[in-house]
């Protein structure tokens, strides 16, 4: 982050935190930034994009290990996880079956949205929906692969 950027207050605040669920309204970040967000923090998702690229107030709560998970406009609050450190993993052999948790987690570890993971494993975005949704899990060998992606990206599992 930028010496004196308007979210290293935030960056501050998430960073001292140990909680790994913090929601907060609107007033509050503008309290702690002693500033006011921008008209597109409180109108536009896309604002809260789990994406740090030129964005200074992503790269605060990327940066503390959280991601926004819940954006309420009607309550003018924002809630931010921190993902865990561990997850459950079944096995098969030495195969990890990944599930729906652990393929969200990698694509968000990695900042891809659907549709870029998706374009990164060679499936279509609506296979990595239906794998995030439980609609089904990956086969094998994909789950193999996807272990490889893993690996490759630096995500415990």
């Amino acid at each position: 982050m930028k010496e004196g950027s308007k979210y290293q207050p935030l960056l501050d605040f998430l960073c001292g935190s140990d909680q790994n669920e913090i929601t907060l309204s609107f007033a509050e970040i503008e309290t702690l930034i002693k500033d006011s967000l921008p008209n597109s923090a409180k109108s536009k998702q896309a604002w809260w994009s789990n994406r740090s690229k030129g964005s200074s107030q992503a790269y605060a709560w990327i940066e503390a290990g959280y991601r926004v998970e819940n954006l309420d406009f009607d309550q003018q609050q924002v809630t931010f996880n921190k993902p865990p450190d561990k997850y459950q993993v079944q096995l098969q052999g030495d195969t990890v079956l990944w599930n729906a948790e652990l393929i969200k987690a990698l694509r968000q570890h990695m900042n891809l949205t659907q549709a870029e993971f998706a374009q990164k494993l060679g499936v279509r975005q609506a296979t990595v929906s239906q794998w995030e949704n439980s609609v089904y899990e990956p086969t094998l060998a994909t789950s193999k692969y996807l272990t490889l992606i893993a690996k490759q990206a630096g995500f415990k599992i």
